[in-house]
């Protein structure tokens, strides 16, 4: 009886940028090979939604070595359970604004410090924040400087790619739309 197991989400980093492209429906069939069971894909950008029994720490090892045999890429994914989706998205500090995006940083650990950190080394633009809120990230761009900012370029490097990934707060939305 799947519905009694946890759901989670896997976001995974670099999904269909740089070179490294998938399918969607490929990205499940591993998962449902990895044992997952009810398995789906929100949106083109790696975000998956699954039940599992096994622990986070178990369930990331399994999927990243599958993801990684399967498309012969360096799979980095960040595993959250249902209520931590929700919790993300409810936790945002910032307003809705056209003129700007709003990410969610999503990692392990300490993660968010140590963006923080980077953040404002060097300066940022003034109308760029970042907030930590219950240990997320939460960072505010103008739109179309995502990549081109001075803190886009700190999260763009590679010595960063192990440590987080990102999602656009609308991201969330859909993926809890999903969850209901």
């Amino acid at each position: 009886m799947s519905e009694y197991l946890p759901r989670y989400c896997a976001f995974l980093r670099g999904v269909n940028v740089n070179g490294t492209a998938m399918k969607m429906k490929d990205v499940c069939a591993v998962f449902c090979g990895a044992g997952m069971m009810d398995v789906v894909s929100v949106l083109a950008s790696g975000n998956i939604i699954f039940r599992s029994g096994l622990e986070v720490e178990d369930l990331k090892i399994i999927l990243q070595n599958a993801m990684s045999r399967r498309f012969g890429y360096e799979c980095f994914l960040f595993l959250k359970k249902e209520e931590e989706v929700f919790n993300i998205f409810r936790k945002n500090p910032f307003s809705k604004e056209d003129d700007f995006h709003v990410y969610a940083l999503l990692g392990e650990g300490n993660a968010a410090e140590v963006l923080i950190r980077e953040f404002g080394n060097p300066p940022v633009s003034g109308s760029e924040k970042a907030e930590i809120q219950a240990g997320t990230l939460y960072w505010k761009v103008n739109r179309g400087n995502t990549t081109t900012s001075s803190f886009g370029k700190v999260l763009g490097r590679k010595s960063m790619k192990s440590l987080f990934t990102s999602r656009n707060i609308n991201t969330f939305e859909k993926i809890i739309q999903q969850f209901r």
